[in-house]
């Protein structure tokens, strides 16, 4: 083999391991996402650029009421006559298949689909949307984070106990934001990340308030 072939092939193992690396960092450690919608309004704006904190897919620490989160989006949303308040749980039945499809999904996140909410309660705790505001184990949920004129109201999952293993996600922009009140609970494995701070623009960079 010449030099000229050894250094080419040199830098495509350098090349190589820069890229998973990478993909490692970005799925292990942190990595920057930009919000799309307007469900986190005002807490969060569309354009705005995040990072996501992603460590605690290898710690596995215990979510907090009250951390704004990123999760793969369920299959579809549940209807109202077939809501089970006994069991609400998201649907996940729309997996990719074979080992690329599962490469560019999973890892790559070209393909998935992600929402941004508040987690709002954990495994365990007793939900009751009633009276246009959301109660946890009997008490009504103190929301400073909301608009003044916001109000919570459902019509699919009204009263239901988190499942183990589940978390429930709100976007604070109520009226405008499809999260757990028609998805159902949310299986912590399906959580990609927990928002650290915001980057973009400058002049609001730093640590998001509750």
């Amino acid at each position: 083999m010449s030099e000229k072939a050894k250094d080419i092939l040199e830098w495509c193992y350098c090349i190589v391991i820069a890229l998973i690396l990478a993909l490692l960092f970005r799925y292990f450690i942190g990595t920057p996402t930009i919000v799309m919608q307007r469900s986190m309004y005002p807490t969060l704006q569309e354009g705005q650029r995040l990072v996501l904190n992603r460590t605690f897919r290898i710690t596995k620490p215990k979510l907090k009421v009250g951390q704004i989160i990123t999760f793969e989006a369920p299959s579809r949303e549940i209807a109202t006559y077939e809501a089970d308040q006994s069991n609400p749980k998201a649907i996940y039945d729309s997996n990719p298949e074979g080992i690329i499809n599962k490469f560019v999904y999973y890892v790559l996140e070209l393909t998935k689909k992600s929402y941004i909410k508040r987690v709002i309660a954990l495994e365990g705790d007793h939900v009751q949307i009633k009276d246009d505001a959301v109660y946890v184990n009997g008490n009504k949920l103190k929301e400073d984070y909301l608009k003044d004129d916001v109000i919570t109201t459902s019509n699919v999952f009204t009263d239901f106990i988190v499942p183990e293993g589940y978390v429930f996600a709100l976007g604070d922009n109520r009226q405008h934001s499809t999260d757990c009140r028609k998805l159902g609970c949310i299986p912590i494995e399906k959580v990609e990340g927990i928002v650290m701070f915001r980057f973009w623009p400058f002049s609001e960079f730093g640590k998001i308030d509750k």
